[in-house]
């Protein structure tokens, strides 16, 4: 009998389906009608693997006057070729679309002001610049 082995078979199909469709499986994009601008004080740089952009990435945690929001800047490699850092303590004013990555609010970065330049990550659309 090989019915309840069949229906078992689908039943964990359907099962696989529903958990990797669920929407808090689903990767942020950038939205280019949610964008606002944040400024802040860098209180930590981190460079770990990122879903939004596929590889290594950098990221900020900036306190801003409503609190600490994470920026989810752009990949480490392209900030390296383009000698660009942050540092603790670094006040900037980010450009981006708001998210919510890991049950928390952020930004994707668009471009950010700081030492007296503007630096692009991604074009107006969202597209990234890399």
């Amino acid at each position: 009998m090989k019915t309840p082995q069949t229906i078992m078979g689908i039943a964990f199909v359907i099962l696989v389906v529903l958990l990797f469709t669920s929407p808090r499986h689903r990767v942020p994009t950038y939205d280019a009608s949610d964008e606002v601008t944040v400024q802040g004080v860098v209180q930590d740089e981190q460079q770990f693997y990122c879903p939004i952009s596929g590889e290594e990435g950098t990221h900020l945690m900036l306190k801003t006057e409503n609190g600490t929001i994470q920026v989810h800047v752009a990949p480490t490699r392209f900030l390296r070729d383009k000698d660009l850092g942050f540092s603790t303590g670094d006040h900037i004013q980010v450009v981006g679309s708001r998210i919510i990555y890991q049950g928390h609010e952020a930004i994707i970065a668009r471009t950010a002001t700081f030492d007296g330049q503007t630096v692009a990550f991604r074009q107006t659309n969202g597209h990234p610049l890399w």
